[in-house]
């Protein structure tokens, strides 16, 4: 215990950087769990050991040679500005490392740029796969799912866990966490960690009972609560042809879109409440409008029953605009009517401070409530004042100046970086306008589903695009964008 309390003031005295290469490394070498259960893949050891060792060398380095506070450094920049350089670093740093492993492990021989896709989209949560699923070894498969579930949690959570300081603050707002369920940091942390991980635990225990293998069991909870959709079948949750895995599987999707505060507010009773948050009306709106329309086209033009047509779409709903990305049948055979919801619904995404990517609800929410408002004041006296309100975890709060400004802001800049990203997506892959606007939505959206164009044969342009797609995706842009330019600003003082 001493030991233990000596390592946490050690990495606490270190710098942000240190301490989230070190995280790094303990989390890369989690997958060897698996080596106890298939000795026969403990050739792969050195492919996970080697990525650990790595990090933790670069922990050292940056502990020895970067100063341990970064006032001089930083005290022009704003407490988002601050934090934005760290977060930026752990995600992009955690790319590498954890493709690594893939690359070691000779599992992209073909193509190394391969092993930093299948990373890329393992940690951002989406979904998108060049693996071969069919011939993988058990612990590539792991070390997939792990990411996925480690990405949704979100690194900064993990840190805010072993250690705290006033910076734990402006990484913990970076990484596009909103809500506190209690006002000491760290303890919100290790309650988010301890429902995550609860969940988890009734996802695997669940699935086994209804017949999924352990292994099959706890990749695919990791994946669906932290709406990623890597699988470890060929024919993803489809192939399992079981009605109760399915209605598990959109369970733990929903769950995991669900905001952490509104799942604590759920657990605790608060049902009712848990109803009137604005982002949760929502999203029962649209499951109530959505899945009747799909069903709807499905059975009309797929030549399935009733029943099959509707578990058809509530499940592919579910999975798109949580962002998962699993799937029952192929996408591409879905009519265009239906098609075109899904291109649709993969722009919204789940909760604000969820593991799901896409613009989010609680904006899509603000947007049509803003243009209601506006609708209605056309047609109202002039002198008619409104102070609309909409529900969150913590009560009522009123649709301000600011809010509609970083409302629509977003928007417009998520739109406009979509459509760059499917311009160059059609330059780099030849594929057709509306084959990029769903795989670059897809990418964007961190949904994980994919019309062909994402495929081991891809180009390294296309993969590049996609990639940059997903990270822009899971921090929500602006945080990229503020990271970028203070290290250019930072760049330019020391110079």
């Amino acid at each position: 215990m001493n030991r233990l309390n000596q390592f946490k003031q050690y990495i606490s005295g270190s710098s942000i950087y240190s301490r989230l290469a070190f995280l790094i490394g303990l989390l890369v070498v989690f997958p060897l769990l698996v080596i106890p259960f298939y000795p026969d893949e403990s050739r792969y050891l050195s492919a996970f050991l080697f990525p650990s060792l790595f990090s933790f060398i670069i922990g050292f380095l940056l502990c020895v040679f970067t100063p341990r506070t970064e006032k001089k450094v930083t005290e022009w920049q704003s407490p988002l500005q601050q934090g934005s350089l760290p977060v930026l670093f752990i995600w992009v740093f955690s790319f590498v490392v954890g493709a690594f492993p893939f690359f070691i492990g000779r599992q992209f021989d073909s193509k190394p740029v391969l092993a930093l896709f299948e990373s890329v989209s393992g940690w951002t949560s989406t979904g998108l796969t060049v693996a071969d699923v069919t011939v993988m070894p058990h612990i590539f498969l792991f070390h997939r799912a792990f990411m996925q579930y480690c990405g949704g949690l979100g690194f900064i959570i993990m840190i805010v866990m072993l250690v705290h300081g006033k910076q734990t603050v402006n990484l913990y707002n970076a990484e596009g966490h909103l809500d506190r369920i209690m006002p000491s940091l760290r303890r919100t942390a290790q309650i988010i960690t301890i429902l995550y991980s609860c969940l988890l635990a009734v996802g695997i225990l669940v699935y086994r009972i209804f017949g999924m293998e352990l292994f099959d069991s706890v990749c695919h909870a990791m994946s669906a609560l932290s709406t990623a959709g890597f699988s470890t079948k060929a024919g993803s949750i489809g192939q399992y042809n079981s009605l109760p895995i399915d209605i598990i599987t959109i369970l733990l999707m929903l769950i995991g879109s669900v905001n952490f505060a509104a799942l604590l507010l759920l657990l605790k009773g608060g049902f009712r409440r848990f109803l009137k948050i604005s982002e949760v009306r929502l999203m029962l709106y649209m499951l109530l409008v959505f899945v009747p329309l799909v069903a709807f086209s499905i059975i009309r033009n797929m030549d399935v029953g009733v029943a099959e047509g509707f578990k058809n779409s509530a499940f592919s709903i579910v999975s798109v605009f949580t962002t998962s990305g699993y799937s029952l049948a192929d996408y591409s055979e879905f009519p265009s009517f239906a098609l075109g919801l899904l291109f649709i619904l993969m722009f919204v995404g789940g909760s604000a401070g969820s593991t799901s990517g896409g613009i989010k609800l609680i904006r899509i929410y603000l947007f049509i409530r803003i243009m209601k408002e506006s609708i209605k004041n056309r047609f109202s006296p002039s002198r008619r004042i409104t102070s609309p309100v909409y529900e969150r975890v913590q009560g009522k709060a009123y649709i301000d100046d600011a809010l509609i400004k970083d409302t629509f802001g977003f928007i417009a800049c998520y739109m406009m970086v979509y459509i760059i990203g499917v311009l160059l997506l059609s330059l780099t892959s030849g594929s057709s306008l509306f084959d990029s606007m769903f795989e670059f939505a897809s990418a964007f959206g961190t949904v994980g589903i994919s019309n062909g164009i994402t495929n081991a044969d891809a180009s390294t342009g296309t993969l590049i695009v996609l990639m940059c797609g997903m990270l822009l995706g899971r921090l929500e842009m602006f945080i990229v964008f503020i990271g970028i330019y203070s290290c250019i600003r930072i760049v330019r003082r020391n110079h």
